[in-house]
């Protein structure tokens, strides 16, 4: 498993990307990790993933030298396990409110993969004020390898929509919020994550941040404006 890779390029320091295809489709998946992706998303909360899809593409991942993160859609300590037991290299799990919440994924993990849970990355997203504000006793849990703030829920648990219109920057207090929390993580000496944009990315590494969700809709978007805009102009 392909998990313990992200762990060690951590480890040192150094900057850890994934990348999401937004399609169930284990040849998308691949092109991006042969053009440099470290990890590859495998979004089983809003995208339409199926268990076999996640074994094929995880498999096929791995081939090409990268990693399948898989979300799961919720804590169910059963489906934790089948993702694992599908071939995820890692479990990047959504709403991690509570300390206990916090042990039960890990508990899981080192469950479902009693021999190599080491070599499997765990996630834990940080996507709402509670879990912020409780956010150094979280720290404290063992086991888990990186803390990722979800800008996106985040933005909604504090009274603001979910994403900004293409191109344009969150609001500033979820912006700063997303700071105070990558600041605590670092203090912590623990490794902190965040969803950032190619123009946010150089702001967020300045502060700490080691692992990067990147959307690669954004990229075929501009890319597709280049030709439409090109073809028109002829």
């Amino acid at each position: 498993m392909n998990g313990a890779k992200l762990r060690e390029k951590l480890s040192r320091g150094e900057c850890v990307s994934m990348l999401t295809s937004h399609y169930a489709s284990p040849g998308h998946a691949v092109r991006l990790t042969e053009l440099g992706a470290d990890s590859i998303f495998l979004d089983c909360e809003h995208g339409t993933w199926s268990f076999e899809d996640v074994r094929l593409t995880a498999q096929a991942i791995r081939g090409a030298g990268g990693a399948a993160i898989v979300r799961p859609d919720c804590h169910q300590r059963s489906l934790l396990i089948r993702y694992l037991n599908a071939g995820a290299d890692g479990l990047m799990v959504p709403m991690i409110d509570t300390v206990e919440q916090a042990r039960a994924v890990v508990d899981a993990v080192r469950y479902g993969c009693h021999a190599d849970h080491e070599k499997r990355l765990v996630i834990g997203m940080i996507e709402t004020l509670e879990a912020i504000d409780g956010i150094d006793a979280l720290l404290a849990v063992e086991g888990i390898d990186v803390f990722f703030i979800g800008p996106g829920d985040l933005s909604q648990n504090m009274g603001y929509p979910p994403a900004p219109p293409f191109g344009q920057p969150r609001p500033q207090p979820v912006i700063d919020k997303v700071g105070e929390a990558v600041a605590k993580i670092r203090a912590a000496g623990k490794v902190a994550g965040t969803l950032a944009t190619a123009d946010e990315l150089p702001f967020w590494q300045s502060r700490g941040v080691q692992f990067f969700y990147v959307h690669s809709d954004p990229f075929l978007r501009a890319g597709m404006s280049e030709i439409v805009r090109l073809l028109v102009a002829e």
